[in-house]
């Protein structure tokens, strides 16, 4: 099954769970339903939708220090959630080259939100994987990987800094 298929059943159940406030295993049964005959693609969609949630907290602090000039508030909600599946999927799914969680974010972007919204996810999404890439995905979040695999930047794991960090004096 392809990703993008999957990707669009787990912004379904991230809306579903943002509007509804129901538990998150209730939305992903409900909404997920089907994806259980492919047991690889079930247990993806379950982890990004749990993983996303989980972390919403953190990624929406990325999100808002990257629409300073915007009242976050006022950001489309399937911007927003799509946003927090991509910023999810940059820091705890190693396996997902960044390009593809960017450009599957963008098209899911277009799919589902306003004509103007690959545009803003793109904006939002390359300021925080060239954060990553200046300062290490340590300055993003706790937990935060480097990138495994095929298709990396620069065919190789987005590289950490090497310079100290500055104390507050």
């Amino acid at each position: 099954m392809r990703r993008r298929i999957i990707r669009e059943k787990v912004v379904q159940a991230l809306y579903a769970h943002e509007i509804s406030g129901d538990p998150v295993d209730h939305v992903i049964t409900c909404v997920l339903v089907g994806l259980e005959k492919n047991k690889a693609a079930h247990e993806f969609a379950r982890n990004l939708v749990i993983q996303t949630v989980l972390h919403s907290a953190d990624i929406d602090k990325i999100i808002r220090a990257r629409v300073a000039n915007w009242d976050f508030k006022r950001i489309a909600i399937l911007d927003r959630l799509i946003l927090r599946m991509g910023i999810c999927e940059l820091l705890y799914f190693r396996e997902i080259p960044p390009k593809v969680t960017m450009n599957e974010a963008i098209e899911l972007a277009k799919l589902f939100s306003t004509e103007r919204s690959g545009q803003f996810v793109n904006g939002v999404l390359d300021a925080v994987l060239n954060d990553i890439k200046e300062h290490g995905p340590e300055q993003l979040g706790e937990g935060a990987l480097t990138k495994a695999g095929r298709g990396l930047y620069n065919g190789e794991p987005i590289p950490r800094p090497v310079k100290p960090r500055k104390t507050a004096q």
